[in-house]
């Protein structure tokens, strides 16, 4: 049985007393991390520098650090509220002023995007691995030790520990020791918080080496908030539900596309006729609406995905997702949301939550083990994630820069193409904004080429942005080419195409259909307007942590952040704000802020700045 302790420094003294001095530490992606045992064991591997101490993760989360006034006003209470008490890691601290000791190693295989672009440790310490691959090259460092959140349960006077939200690669490495390929300790912390999940990763407490509970070591799940949903991922959400045929199988990434096709499945379950109508007006042309699903779910959806989500239960609860596989509607590997998404996993009946089992990285990811029997559960698959930037040849770009900077890694994204094409019926759905803002405006993220590329073009397949679909699966580079252009930002067509001309890929007269060449903004915009209004594709369609007046002060804040790109429009926006007053909603906003009563200058510069933007951001 394990040892039980309170204490965080002395589990950390007893693990380097079992194990030694060289600690190759394996840590959950993202929410699973015991942070007190890895606070400790860093601190000890700081102090003492014959520790030498090796990390070994992906996703590190930290609480959001504002930038400037604005930020630390508008975030700084959201901040209190959803992650007052979270431990902060010291190794994410330290690798950001670095000051990492010369005895400590930080690596990961996914970071958070973004977040170590500019850090040259991280950036060089990284490891570009296929998630179904990173448990091997744990091993392959040797490592000693994992330490895994757990939640906590007493039956029949035993006690049993649940992996909960990281059965990822914590159940791959304990078959790796159970069949002799790998020799380490399992050691837990407890959180109150964490559900307590069934299946696979309800473990006796035999399995584990020590195990911290406290009162003092409980603290609340890192939660961060669902953001926003923008026309733009709202047009590709719905784009994307286009594609997702009754009684088939359905994975979705990380990030608000996932919420927007989720919403926009629902809609179209409970709300046929506005869906259609929504179609309609999104993808004009017969031609166009054709090739999509449309229907309500008779049959409806199984999951498996390695992310589950807040959306998935949203799906559960609007009978979209309803297709048993063995008992179970959601096959997933790991899971992170708002504090509402736990809440609602803990106080689910046993019997609903025994329909959603988190299963290893390889179940979801691979169909090598049990292939006929996943064949026959994964019918008609849509495997749903986004890029950052795609060639009109069809390669694209997720995880990384032609400069050789990381943004976030290849996680899962290669393991679902893959089952895409090993998988009858099933499709590969990356999906892509068509343009993103720069300092020198917008810019086009599909490119004639680019110098990195996550999924090659041999792979390439469905690519969906906010102009509509191109499906890309088969086709000659010239019809690839074409379609490609076609789901452009029509200010970016021209060149575009000029560019394949010039390689010899488009015949010299070949024109780009008229149908396509409105793709701009606010055709997106007018064409979702209704739906918007109607309350159909809400901004947070499956809740919110902020409140209604942080809700109303979001799309003014992200106008100035935009405003950031572009600062020559400022003045034209403090002239508004100075001389348009707020009226009584606006001043609750500016109130929120600390801004309604300024004092210097700089305070009534913001306020002026805020103020036009809570009016443009209500413009038609």
């Amino acid at each position: 049985m394990p040892k039980i302790f309170s204490d965080p420094e002395a589990i950390a003294d007893d693990i380097i007393r079992d194990v030694g001095t060289d600690l190759v530490v394996g840590l959950p992606l993202g929410l699973g991390k015991a942070n007190h045992i890895v606070n400790a064991l860093y601190a000890r591997a700081a102090a003492d520098p014959d520790i030498n101490l090796t990390l070994l993760s992906a996703l590190t989360l930290e609480k959001p650090k504002p930038k400037n006034l604005l930020e630390r006003r508008f975030i700084g209470p959201v901040i209190d509220r959803l992650f007052g008490g979270y431990p902060d890691l010291a190794y994410a601290e330290a690798l950001h002023a670095g000051a990492l000791p010369p005895n400590v190693k930080v690596i990961e295989f996914f970071f958070l995007a973004g977040r170590w672009l500019h850090q040259p440790f991280a950036q060089q310490h990284y490891i570009s691995a296929n998630y179904t691959h990173a448990v091997s090259y744990l091993l392959s460092r040797g490592l000693n030790v994992v330490t895994q959140l757990v939640a906590k349960r007493v039956v029949d006077g035993e006690t049993r520990y649940s992996l909960s939200c990281n059965t990822d690669t914590t159940l791959e490495v304990l078959r790796a020791r159970k069949e002799g390929r790998a020799s380490f300790r399992l050691i837990a912390q407890v959180n109150s918080e964490l559900p307590f999940m069934p299946g696979a990763g309800d473990l006796p407490a035999r399995e584990f080496a020590a195990v911290l509970d406290s009162p003092d070591t409980d603290f609340p799940l890192f939660a961060p908030p669902s953001e926003p949903i923008s026309d733009t991922k709202y047009a590709i959400g719905l784009h994307a539900a286009g594609l997702v045929r009754d009684g088939g199988t359905l994975q979705i990434g990380i990030g608000q596309v996932g919420d927007a096709l989720a919403q926009g499945l629902v809609v179209r379950h409970r709300d046929n006729t506005q869906f259609q109508d929504i179609m309609r007006r999104l993808a004009p042309g017969t031609g166009r609406r054709a090739a999509l699903e449309t229907g309500p779910f008779e049959t409806g959806l199984y999951g498996v995905s390695e992310m589950v989500f807040e959306a998935f239960l949203g799906l559960i609860d609007a009978g979209v997702l309803k297709r048993e596989v063995d008992g179970v509607i959601l096959h997933g590997a790991f899971f992170l949301g708002p504090k509402s998404f736990y809440r609602a996993l803990r106080d689910m009946t046993d019997e609903a939550r025994a329909q959603i089992q988190m299963m290893p990285v390889s179940f979801t990811n691979e169909i090598f083990d049990d292939a006929d029997a996943k064949r026959r559960a994964r019918v008609d698959a849509r495997f749903v994630n986004n890029t950052m930037m795609a060639t009109l040849l069809g390669a694209a770009i997720s995880d990384g820069l032609e400069s050789g900077q990381v943004v976030s890694g290849v996680g899962g994204q290669y393991n679902f193409v893959a089952q895409a094409f090993a998988l009858q019926g099933a499709r590969s759905v990356l999906a892509l904004e068509a343009t993103h803002q720069a300092s020198k405006g917008a810019q086009s993220n599909i490119r004639w080429s680019y110098g990195h590329e996550t999924i090659p073009r041999h792979l390439r397949d469905v690519f969906v942005t906010e102009y509509g679909v191109a499906d890309v699966r088969g086709k000659s580079d010239t019809d690839v080419i074409a379609a490609m252009l076609q789901v452009s930002d029509s200010r970016f067509q021209g060149e575009l195409m000029r560019q394949a001309k010039e390689a010899g890929k488009l015949r010299r007269d070949f024109e780009i259909p008229a149908a396509h060449r409105e793709n701009y903004p606010e055709r997106i915009r007018d064409a979702l307007k209704p739906a918007r209004e109607a309350g159909l594709l809400p901004s947070f369609p499956f809740g919110s942590d902020f409140t209604e007046v942080e809700q109303r002060l979001i799309p003014a804040l992200q106008i100035l952040q935009e405003m950031q790109r572009t600062p020559l429009h400022l003045p034209a926006l403090l002239w508004q704000g100075m001389t348009h007053p707020p009226d009584a909603a606006d001043r609750e906003c500016l109130a929120r802020l600390g801004l309604d009563k300024p004092t210097h200058f700089t305070e009534r510069a913001y306020r002026a700045l805020v103020t036009a933007a809570l009016q443009r951001s209500r413009a038609p």
